[in-house]
């Protein structure tokens, strides 16, 4: 906290607001007395400018290319950690000694089944219904099922909630594959990892064992590191907002889903590989780029900058390190990988690119080590939505233990008609 003070002019004379200070980061003008003291309020589309709460979970620094969870950077925690160690340090705030994370391990391993009914609940679905519709409508559906940790006043069924969240994700999200190929449902194996179990039970049959390969358990688990939170982007501000109502943990989460499946949040892997598969040859490149510069050519390169990062996206160098590793124990030679290398490189080095600050992002090679994984293109989202529940979860239960937390009701600025009179139909 600071003595210091911001002053802002108004027709009707100077008002002077607190700056609240940040342990890092821009400091904030706290106007929250703002309407009551001068009948105004501030116009911020996006929100890009405001901040909706207070936080100790994600900074961001954008300028220098900085993700830190609970002060950690992001490429020591997907180089040294795992997802479950990550979600435990998400969750409470500190990495978890050895024999508490050997505990976390074993309630989330004993909450990853899901209710057999919700199995009979997939085949309300067409086989061809996207995955994120379905995970929309499971997760939701979950308040129906488990009835006792939905009062979001007990911090022990808040807690049972997270758990059961972070645990029945994979286990869905593996079903809502499985549906729509028509294979049978495999049940978790609690003896496999987090995401060892996740990968059995997407790619695993029945009829036959299945054995996890370490370089593609390591590779997903990295990507669910690098996917776990990301400060208060649109689905994080989208959980916040629906928990900010009292809803239940399973109805929030599901709100969340629903936002990041948009193309502008959740699917930009998804975006990214379909580029590179249409550029399809490092022959083509320059002609591409050459599109992408043009202000009258629709083409856009997709992968490339971010909303908040003006620098290198931390997470994209762990992933381009991550792809290589991928697709040289896959044994796989894919030309979307060598023209991903050489955008990579124009990028670094085109002026084009470096002006206006167009360094490759995660979703750049996320897609590519999905692909060659064997995900098809519609579960990007899905398995984004799966590691950001981590996230969410821990979000939604720092809201609800914030004594400032309000309902949350954005204020406008209207441009409609003014008051008017009606008129009868026969009359207009």
């Amino acid at each position: 906290m600071t003595n210091r003070t911001a002053k802002i002019s108004t027709g009707s004379g100077d008002l002077t607001y607190p700056l609240l200070e940040g342990s890092v980061g821009p400091d904030v003008i706290d106007i929250r007395k703002l309407y009551g003291e001068s009948g105004m309020f501030t116009y911020d589309p996006g929100f890009t400018s405001t901040a909706s709460c207070q936080s100790a979970i994600t900074y961001i620094d954008g300028d220098e290319g900085i993700l830190l969870h609970r002060g950690y950077p992001i490429d020591q925690l997907a180089e040294q950690s795992s997802f479950m160690e990550v979600a435990y340090l998400l969750l409470h705030g500190d990495l978890p000694k050895k024999n508490e994370l050997e505990e976390f391990n074993y309630i989330i391993s004993r909450h990853t089944m899901l209710h057999e009914q919700l199995a009979t609940f997939y085949r309300g679905f067409r086989r061809d219904a996207h995955p994120m519709a379905i995970m929309c409508g499971v997760v939701g559906a979950l308040s129906a099922f488990y009835h006792d940790s939905t009062d979001i006043t007990d911090p022990q069924q808040r807690l049972i909630a997270s758990h059961r969240l972070i645990a029945k994700m994979p286990t869905i999200a593996a079903m809502a594959y499985k549906y729509s190929i028509g294979q049978p449902f495999l049940y978790p194996d609690n003896s496999l990892s987090y995401t060892g179990n996740f990968l059995r039970m997407t790619f695993g049959v029945p009829a036959e064992p299945y054995e996890v390969n370490p370089i593609v358990e390591k590779a997903m688990d990295r990507i669910f590191i690098l996917h776990a939170d990301h400060e208060q982007n649109a689905s994080t501000s989208t959980v916040r907002l629906a928990g900010s109502s009292g809803a239940n943990p399973f109805a929030c989460i599901a709100a969340g889903i629903a936002c990041l499946w948009g193309p502008a949040h959740g699917g930009a892997n998804e975006a990214a590989l379909n580029m590179l598969r249409e550029i399809g040859d490092v022959k083509r490149i320059k002609e591409y780029v050459a599109r992408a510069k043009d202000k009258n050519d629709p083409f856009r390169l997709m992968g490339f900058g971010h909303r908040v990062y003006k620098n290198y996206d931390p997470r994209a160098k762990v992933m381009q390190q991550t792809a290589e590793e991928v697709l040289k124990e896959l044994k796989l030679s894919d030309p979307v990988l060598d023209v991903a290398r050489e955008l990579e490189q124009i990028a670094l080095s085109d002026e084009y690119f470096i002006e206006k600050k167009l360094y490759p992002n995660v979703d750049f090679y996320s897609g590519i080590i999905l692909n060659a994984i064997g995900f098809p293109t519609e579960m990007f989202t899905a398995l984004f939505a799966l590691a950001r529940t981590v996230g969410w979860v821990a979000q939604w239960n720092e809201m609800i233990s914030d004594p400032e937390q309000k309902i949350g009701r954005p204020r406008q600025l209207y441009v409609g008609a003014t008051q008017r009179d009606y008129v009868p139909a026969g009359k207009r």
